[in-house]
């Protein structure tokens, strides 16, 4: 909870986000509208040149109710996802007023579909005003990383029977979790390297705030809170998934739930994997290629995934684009 007192001794009155100093004025927005609208572009051309008159006929079989529907199954996964940053940010000692850290999360959209997710960044600058540190905020992010991908792997464990096949992507995933997770729990070893890093050049200047974000999010790991994270993450990403598999079912298709769930999560994990922003490119690819396998028609795999996607990652998108358009206009005022 949050008095008043508290609040008003540590940060400034709320909307921070749109009194903030202008970081995104002048060539810097317009990189960040060219990013997203090349971004938004190349996807429109795929779904073009793959046949926009499936996509055209899944929109109108889905219908108009179907849409919202998955639209607030994102929202419902924005919310849960802000709830968890939430708790990051608290268990670090840095809470912040829900209202502008909400416009501040979501603004951190607008830049998922820029390469090295810039969004993240652009988050930390932003709560810089209240007061949180750069290396909280990065170790915010990295938990949040951390919690999807645990959460992704757990849901694609649900169809692994499914699709054997996907058993190398997934060891993979794990993997990468538990070896990051093996490098935070070793606090004394961290600590130990952080004190003996000099700092009379930039790498090393680079590599001691590693560490710090490192120990910072060691905070986000506790036994408690890593399950209450993972418990949310498991019911954001879930939401997602029902999205997808109501989705399918009003076009037509017969597929389970667990299929649905299996299909998501491994798209996301490719997607989180390939290291591209946002997982375009390789999310489409699986999902694409595992709906084809489960026996749906290629240009009806092509029109969900298209659908999906325009429903969850660039909803999201113009969720925060739009944020920062509203900054950036009451800045120039």
């Amino acid at each position: 909870m949050y008095s008043a007192e508290t609040v008003n001794s540590r940060t400034p009155p709320p909307g921070v986000i749109d009194t903030a100093p202008d970081l995104l004025s002048g060539w810097r927005y317009r990189a960040v509208i060219s990013s997203v609208v090349l971004a938004a572009a190349g996807y429109l051309g795929f779904a073009l040149w793959s046949g926009w008159q499936d996509v055209a006929a899944a929109v109108a079989k889905v219908g108009l109710l179907g849409v919202v529907i998955a639209l607030m199954l994102s929202m419902v996964n924005y919310g849960l996802r802000f709830i968890r940053w939430q708790m990051f940010l608290g268990a670090m000692g840095h809470p912040v007023p829900w209202w502008p850290s909400l416009k501040i999360y979501l603004a951190g959209f607008a830049l998922t579909t820029t390469p090295g997710k810039a969004g993240e960044t652009l988050r930390g600058v932003l709560l810089k005003a209240w007061g949180v540190p750069y290396p909280t905020s990065l170790a915010a992010f990295l938990s949040e990383r951390l919690s999807d991908l645990l959460a992704v792997v757990a849901l694609a464990l649900v169809g692994l029977t499914i699709y054997p096949a996907a058993q190398p992507l997934i060891v993979t995933g794990a993997l990468a979790l538990a070896s990051v997770f093996v490098v935070l729990s070793n606090g004394r070893l961290l600590k130990r390297i952080h004190g003996t890093i000099r700092s009379d050049s930039r790498l090393p200047t680079l590599a001691r705030h590693l560490i710090e974000v490192l120990l910072k999010a060691r905070r986000c790991q506790s036994p408690m809170l890593l399950g209450a994270a993972t418990g949310l993450s498991l019911a954001a990403w879930t939401a997602e998934a029902w999205a997808l598999y109501l989705i399918l079912r009003w076009m037509g298709l017969e597929v389970s739930l667990p299929f649905a769930v299996f299909v998501y999560a491994i798209s996301m994990l490719a997607g989180a994997l390939s290291f591209m922003p946002g997982g375009l490119g390789g999310s489409e690819a699986v999902m694409i290629e595992l709906l084809a396998v489960g026996g749906t028609l290629l240009p009806d795999a092509i029109a969900a995934t298209v659908l999906i996607r325009l429903t969850t990652l660039w909803f999201a998108v113009m969720i925060g684009f739009f944020l920062l358009a509203i900054h950036s206009r009451k800045n120039k005022r």
